[in-house]
């Protein structure tokens, strides 16, 4: 039961910790999102807080004290953030003041005026977002020169390793560097179990469709360029893309690779890295959580992704809170947001979880940490709670996530994010297949990205 609620949890941090509700509120601030003041009063209504852990209920908690001290009360809506019920009741007027989705849909948003710029909701409480978030962090949720977003967390993605696997197939750390693809390819190759074309342990799951956009940033490319149109036809893309067809072809093609890794028990007992069905894999920070309950079961380790100059990198990823352009009560939406998102908040959020971590046996002790979007936060939530444990290979790997986080990037944002990603894994899968050649994938994705853009930019 333990183990299935931190799967629960780990999920949520992949997509969502948090959420919050949708009908409107009333009180002080302008519809419309006038000015703004820290004299409001009246409801709030708040949407998406979906299946609130400990790290997401300490911080509405605190969140709702500092709006209670203006006598607002908080509604809240419970259920998933859904697109298009958004633009639904942000055109009917009918919406929350508040309302937290995935970074990837602020341009989108932004670009059809749904949602307020922040600017002054951030200069009416001094906080500077450039210093306070990571600039990465600060870059998804940017559109046209604003800001449109209060962002929450940062899932770092690296390379999860299976050291008892790379032990037995004779492969180091070392040689699992995406800066030295021949090297890499060698080891895979070392660590992969075929039964004629099917695997039956793969060297290494790149997660090659849904994490496309990363290697392409490894090799040099990009999705979105610096204006928010698709770049999906860079060249390097393309040598991405080539690459990894290479990595799944050495392991019996990608339609073999992607059956098996579809019967993984990712949540459960028998795990890849429980049934060394995997000796490495790209896995953003959350899935660490996942294996904790199996620390005695697993040898796990982690290297950071690296460019083709040996830079380490990774991407940042979460989501956010906006306040629609139709909240009743943006001034109270203004000051929530934050509030969720202040270092009090997150104070109470790592205190939280480590109080959950030493009640619970099956944590054997191991916190993983907060990846929270603000390196003053994580630093001190890693300092204050991120000890040392009977698993090095866990202290191993959760400090490699956070050294990383640092040197991130941003994938970029664009009013038509959801059409170029959609594009880009159609793309890639196709390519992958030996469908098309990645060149021919990823110029008919462009293509089709551009008709998209040109439409959501107006």
């Amino acid at each position: 039961m333990k183990k299935t609620r931190y799967a629960l949890m780990a999920v949520a941090a992949a997509v969502s910790l948090v959420t919050l509700t949708a009908c409107g509120g009333g009180g002080g601030g302008a519809a419309g999102g006038g000015d703004l003041s820290k004299d409001y009063s009246g409801d709030l209504a708040v949407w998406g807080f979906e299946n609130a852990d400990e790290v997401g209920t300490s911080r509405m908690d605190v969140a709702e004290k500092v709006v209670g001290e203006n006598d607002v009360k908080v509604k809240v809506d419970a259920s998933a953030f859904d697109a298009q019920k958004f633009t639904t009741r942000a055109a009917s007027g009918k919406i929350s003041d508040v309302v937290q989705m995935d970074r990837q849909f602020v341009a989108t948003y932004a670009a059809q005026g749904l949602i307020m710029p922040l600017d002054k909701c951030f200069d009416l409480y001094g906080v500077d977002p450039k210093s306070y978030w990571y600039p990465q962090v600060i870059d998804d949720v940017t559109y046209d020169g604003e800001v449109y977003a209060v962002p929450q967390f940062y899932q770092p993605p690296a390379l999860l390793l299976n050291e008892r696997v790379m032990q037995q197939a004779g492969v180091t750390d070392e040689q699992l560097d995406t800066s030295n693809p021949d090297a890499l390819l060698e080891a895979i190759k070392k660590m992969t179990v075929l039964d004629g074309q099917n695997p039956t342990r793969l060297g290494f799951d790149p997660q090659g469709v849904s994490k496309a956009g990363l290697w392409m940033l490894s090799f040099g490319g990009q999705t979105i360029d610096k204006d928010g149109k698709p770049a999906l036809d860079d060249p390097n893309n393309a040598k991405a893309v080539e690459f990894l067809k290479e990595i799944y072809d050495a392991q019996g093609g990608y339609a073999n690779v992607k059956s098996f890794v579809d019967s993984f028990d990712v949540f459960g007992d028998n795990n890849s890295y429980v049934a060394d069905q995997v000796g490495a894999a790209v896995f953003d920070q959350w899935y660490v959580n996942v294996l904790t309950p199996y620390a005695e079961k697993v040898q796990i380790g982690a290297v950071p992704l690296k460019t083709q100059d040996g830079d380490p990198f990774t991407v940042a990823s979460g989501t956010s809170f906006v306040i629609p352009t139709s909240a009743k009560n943006p001034s109270a939406a203004c000051a929530y947001a934050l509030a969720l998102t202040s270092k009090d908040a997150w104070e109470a959020a790592g205190k939280a979880r480590d109080e959950t971590t030493k009640a619970d046996a099956s944590r054997f002790g191991i916190n993983a940490g907060l990846f929270t979007g603000s390196p003053e936060n994580d630093q001190s939530i890693r300092e204050q709670y991120v000890k040392a444990t009977d698993f090095p290979g866990f202290d191993q790997a959760i400090n490699t996530y956070y050294d990383v986080t640092a040197s991130g990037k941003s994938f970029g944002s664009s009013p038509a994010g959801q059409q170029i990603q959609t594009e880009l894994q159609n793309a890639v899968t196709s390519a992958l297949l030996g469908e098309k050649t990645a060149e021919e994938a990823l110029k008919g994705a462009q293509e089709a990205a551009t008709r998209a853009y040109n439409q959501a930019a107006g």
